[in-house]
């Protein structure tokens, strides 16, 4: 392709040298630049492209975009493109690198703080049951043409690259839509950007990623993009652009305000287009009625916890904005047993419940510990973590919580990274005292992850249910700088056949 092409993609930027030249490729990581390539200079938390230039030239790269017009490479003749926000400017060229493929297909995108993932496989299976032709990026993995890829181990939003070759794929697949999952980071770091969305769903916005965005308007910031991105994306003839939100949530009020065609409002407590009735929540499954703008539909769903029913019905509003027929709505909801690693049980025979769950947020771990209360007789065994690096505040709130809603609480690690363990650990404990709880009679801290669910294990006698949360689908842990591969999944189940 040649690099006047892709520069048209740009919205602002400006040229030094001949923009006649052939580009084979483009990347943000020198070591991965291969000769004919354009090198795109990105400054990172922990380090800055720029600084690797040198380097990129040195492997080939036939042109650079940079933030900086102070450096000029030593190269003589290579194009020199200076724009003013270098991760954007890889969004927009990734996506005219692979023909701009969302203008091909319908494309809506989710976001929120708890339950993306669970309302991007409700929707996706929402469209599929209607006959469309559907595919989904999410946390856990991507559905392109009926094949199923992994979209990595502590991945959120994958780079912008991958996100359009993803979308490039599932356009060459004759995809109809495509389901995004949309994180704060995401947006933020303009993985999505260059993404022609014309559904934008939102789940909740809660207390979380405040040690990234700083404050909680800022992380708000961050989720509202993908609604201003409504009205500034490419347009497709006959489609109109849709907002979903949460009417009961404390996101509502700043996000209704951004213009866009449509406004779907969805909720339980509030005044909103789609709602719940007759809402009965059991081990078996959720059912309720739903009223909508087009008459009330039956909903029957195996996932468990009344806070699914939000997801549903932001589904059920994402169905009916696309003129999805009712029939198809219960059978797309019906469809979706469950999310690997979301309030998935692991039944090795014991005579116990064993559940792992995502829960990493306040907002999460008090909604899967009010969900497990209602399944069982039994005492309520909750093994958790916080994050090291990350949101520092919430972690004697989630104590507090763990030791209001459950009977025995087990205190560990999950992905501690540089931090000290044990200083994570004593501040999750905190909430746990400030809970009337005390250490040794029904909360522990025992830092590796494998001996404290095996503890929990060995804790639980017929009838308890013991849920480990903060991993769910993830396949590795991080100490230090080093991921290490990890599985709750595979901790349960070696706890449960050495009892």
């Amino acid at each position: 392709m040649q690099l006047s092409q892709l520069l048209s993609a740009l919205p602002e930027k400006k040229i030094h040298g001949d923009q006649n030249v052939t580009v084979r490729g483009l990347t943000s990581d020198s070591r991965q630049v291969r000769p004919g390539e354009l090198f795109v200079a990105i400054r990172g938390l922990t380090a800055d492209g720029h600084d690797f230039i040198p380097q990129a030239l040195e492997r080939g790269a036939v042109a650079v975009v940079a933030e900086r017009e102070s450096i000029h490479p030593d190269s003589p003749g290579v194009p020199w493109v200076i724009v003013p926000d270098s991760r954007a400017a890889l969004a927009y060229l990734a996506a005219a690198w692979y023909g701009h493929p969302t203008r091909r297909m319908r494309v809506v995108g989710v976001t929120g703080t708890d339950g993306k993932t669970t309302t991007v496989n409700l929707i996706h299976s929402v469209l599929m049951a209607a006959g469309h032709k559907t595919g989904m990026v999410s946390t856990v993995n991507a559905l392109i043409g009926g094949m199923a890829y992994d979209t990595g181990l502590h991945t959120t939003t994958p780079d912008a690259p991958e996100v359009q070759r993803f979308l490039a794929q599932m356009a060459e697949a004759g995809t109809e839509y495509a389901v995004l999952e949309v994180t704060s980071h995401g947006l933020d770091q303009h993985r999505v950007t260059a993404c022609d969305f014309d559904v934008a769903v939102v789940t909740n916005v809660t207390h979380e990623h405040l040690d990234y965005h700083g404050t909680y308007q800022a992380y708000l910031e961050a989720k509202s993009r993908l609604f201003h991105a409504l009205s500034t994306s490419y347009r497709k003839p006959g489609t109109a652009k849709v907002a979903v939100l949460n009417a009961d949530d404390s996101s509502f009020h700043h996000l209704r305000p951004i213009p866009t065609d449509v406004h779907l409002t969805y909720g339980l407590e509030s005044p909103a287009d789609v709602t719940a009735g007759e809402v009965s929540s059991t081990p078996e499954g959720l059912t309720f009625i739903a009223h909508t703008p087009g008459g009330d539909l039956a909903v029957r769903s195996p996932l468990i916890g009344r806070y699914n029913v939000y997801n549903i019905l932001a589904a059920i509003a994402v169905g009916i904005s696309q003129g999805v027929p009712f029939p198809a709505i219960q059978r797309g909801i019906e469809a979706v047993r469950g999310v690997v690693g979301r309030m998935e049980r692991i039944d090795l025979g014991q005579p116990f419940t064993v559940m792992v769950d995502f829960a990493h947020t306040p907002n999460s771990l008090q909604r899967a510990l009010e969900t497990v209360r209602e399944l069982t007789p039994g005492r309520v065994i909750v093994v958790f973590g916080c994050a090291g690096l990350r949101d520092r505040a919430k972690r004697p709130i989630m104590g507090e919580i763990a030791g209001r809603l459950a009977d025995r609480i087990v205190i560990t690690a999950e992905d501690p990274r540089t931090e000290d363990l044990h200083d994570i650990m004593a501040q999750i404990a905190v909430g746990c005292e400030r809970a009337g709880r005390r250490e040794g009679e029904d909360y522990w801290r025992i830092g590796d992850r494998a001996e404290a669910i095996a503890f929990a294990v060995r804790l639980a006698r017929p009838g308890d249910l013991v849920i480990v949360t903060g991993k769910g689908h993830e396949q590795s842990m991080c100490f230090g700088t080093t991921e290490y591969p990890w599985s709750d999944h595979q901790a349960v189940r070696e706890a449960l056949e050495a009892t």
